[in-house]
């Protein structure tokens, strides 16, 4: 089966031909598989919004091309604007784009753009509150009179309404508390899961994409300087940290450790170092 998206040479340059002139993106490619849950991390201006932005076609390139289900997305108008309901992206802090007089409307908003049905809008709707943890009975207030966290889970809920096969979050759990955000991550990944559906999340938590990517793109001045399992990326954490990226808490620990001349692998989850440790201390009880 072809991957979902395809990037191709992506190139961006944003003010070209002033003295503002600046390379966003530069010979980027990759390729997004159905059902991957891919975490996309960078440090500031390295050029992660930009890249998700061409996506679904927010953004066009200036050189190079994405490929959605094998097809150029800006080969057509009609291409460009249905990409833009199958990939599906929220952005950062999505609770200040909330603009309609009740919780409903403003999930329902997207796939009345669709051209809907009022029943089919409405199993969207209800469905897609579901998943967030949005109540019935808040489908009737306005969405001003909730709190942050519940802001943002309408504002997911608003793009999963249009149930897009590739659902791309930037910082989706930016700004909430520790309960708050793992809610927000377990009903991500519950939409995937029920749908089958490709994530992609902007993230600068290492330890959310440690525990729950299948492969990390890092992004590191314009170009993109790795790409593999998170095992395969925080296998490489001296090089991370000279890109001025944070690593994993544990996988700092245990780098310290190797660094003090202790043979301990490279892990980056703390269910991996438990059994690191456990393995050590069996070692030592058979010696």
């Amino acid at each position: 089966m072809a991957p979902i998206l395809q990037v191709q040479n992506l190139q961006h340059i944003y003010s070209i031909g002033t003295p503002f002139e600046h390379i966003a993106l530069e010979n980027v490619s990759f390729s997004v598989e159905r059902g991957e849950f891919i975490g996309i991390i960078g440090h500031t201006g390295s050029g992660k919004s930009t890249l998700i932005q061409h996506l679904n076609g927010l953004l066009k390139p200036t050189d190079g091309k994405v490929l959605l289900d094998g097809q150029d997305i800006w080969s057509d108008k009609a291409l460009a604007r249905a990409c833009r309901f199958r990939v599906g992206l929220v952005f950062q802090y999505p609770e200040y784009q909330l603009f309609e007089e009740t919780v409903y409307k403003d999930i329902a908003f997207g796939p009345k753009n669709m051209g809907l049905k009022p029943e089919e809008i409405d199993r969207r709707v209800r469905q897609a509150a579901d998943f967030v943890g949005i109540l019935p009975e808040q489908l009737e207030v306005s969405p001003f009179d909730l709190s942050g966290g519940q802001k943002r889970r309408v504002a997911i809920a608003g793009v999963i309404a249009m149930e897009p096969e590739v659902l791309i979050l930037d910082e989706p759990t930016a700004g909430l508390d520790p309960e708050g955000r793992e809610e927000i991550l377990r009903n991500i990944e519950d939409y995937r899961k029920a749908k089958n559906a490709t994530v992609m999340m902007v993230s600068h938590s290492m330890s959310d994409v440690a525990r729950l990517t299948d492969r990390l793109l890092v992004m590191n001045g314009a170009h993109l300087a790795m790409d593999g399992t998170p095992a395969e990326v925080f296998g490489n954490a001296e090089e991370l940290l000279e890109m001025g990226l944070d690593i994993p808490e544990i996988t700092e620990v245990f780098l310290h450790l190797r660094r003090m001349g202790l043979d301990v692998p490279q892990v980056y989850t703390v269910d991996q170092a438990v059994q690191v440790l456990a393995g050590l201390k069996g070692g030592n009880a058979n010696a």
